[in-house]
């Protein structure tokens, strides 16, 4: 690097030190030399000339550097989790191919060799251009109704993602089960702490619940705030499409309504306005079939239950109920 100081380490979501997870997971004693591989592996790789490491930032087996080269800043990507390496490869190949259908996304830079994934030694590593952008606001309904239009022509892009199944990027697909199963599942296991007379709503719901087809294809599956860069009233990048995976196209898109507003700490639910302004701006690009369009409710109601915890409530999950 051009100019060696120590980029500044942070956890995106664990509370641990981070100098001890650098040291413990990724195996360097401190920013400094850490910086200085980052930099080796994208000059070796990718003949990137690296000028500084600006942050360094850990979640799981993952780290990601902001690093600063004559063509702008850009984010270095890695995994010292070897059972994920496939995953990674699989998931720069569809995030290129979505920009290539004039998605916004955040694409890898190929590498010198054409790879968009690289696995050198013990890590994966990929590399990407930083977007300016802030995240998403939940608080400006221009915002959630270009999310909830911009989900919608991403699951249309998905759904012709054009690898045969077994899909290659989703190695955790939600069981292809009737989606009134599912939910009656999760009843009959998801615990007292749930209110009784909720689930027997819940369970009312979903035995009235029209029957028939609910599209499920390969989806997004990890939307919200904290994956959406704005640039005014526009999207400009959606992040991370490492949970891919096949589900329900309504599933998708009503978590993603209740769990819009999640950024990394202390997060709760958002104003019920937000899952309307959401869907309105879904539907103006797809319009839900009179079946999906019945599921709805239910799937707000459930997946709002699923994050009411066991214990106390500080972001009031539990008083947030359709």
């Amino acid at each position: 690097m051009a100019e060696s100081h120590a980029p500044v380490l942070e956890m995106l979501w664990e509370a641990h030190d981070p100098g001890d997870t650098l040291e413990g997971r990724f195996g360097f004693s401190d920013g400094e030399s850490a910086g200085r591989w980052v930099a080796g592996m994208l000059d070796e790789h990718w003949g990137v000339r690296v000028d500084t490491c600006e942050r360094i930032v850990m979640s799981g087996g993952n780290a990601l550097a902001w690093v600063g080269t004559p063509a702008g800043r850009m984010l270095a990507k890695w995994s010292v989790v070897p059972d994920r390496f496939p995953r990674l490869a699989a998931v720069a190949c569809l995030t290129n191919w979505l920009d290539g259908q004039g998605l916004p996304v955040s694409a890898p830079v190929p590498a010198r060799d054409g790879r968009l994934q690289v696995e050198a030694g013990h890590v994966s590593m990929g590399l990407q251009q930083v977007i300016a952008g802030e995240l998403l606001d939940t608080a400006d309904p221009a915002h959630v109704r270009a999310a909830g239009a911009l989900l919608s022509r991403l699951q249309s892009a998905l759904a012709a993602w054009p690898h045969p199944d077994p899909d290659p990027v989703s190695t955790h697909s939600v069981p292809a089960e009737p989606l009134a199963a599912r939910v009656i599942g999760w009843l009959d296991t998801c615990g007292d702490h749930v209110p009784a007379a909720v689930r027997d709503t819940l369970r009312a719901l979903v035995a009235a619940a029209p029957a028939g087809p609910l599209p499920r294809q390969l989806l997004h599956s990890d939307y919200r705030a904290a994956n959406i860069l704005c640039v005014g009233t526009d999207i400009v990048a959606v992040l991370d499409f490492e949970e891919a995976r096949r589900d329900h196209r309504i599933v998708e898109a009503a978590r993603s309504a209740v769990l819009l507003g999640t950024r990394y700490h202390d997060w709760g639910p958002v104003p019920v306005e937000v899952h309307a302004q959401f869907r309105a701006g879904y539907e103006s690009v797809r319009r839900l079939s009179p079946v999906e369009a019945a599921w709805w409710d239910i799937v707000l109601l459930w997946q709002t239950l699923t994050f009411v915890p066991p214990g106390p409530d500080p972001t009031g999950w539990g008083g947030r109920r359709r």
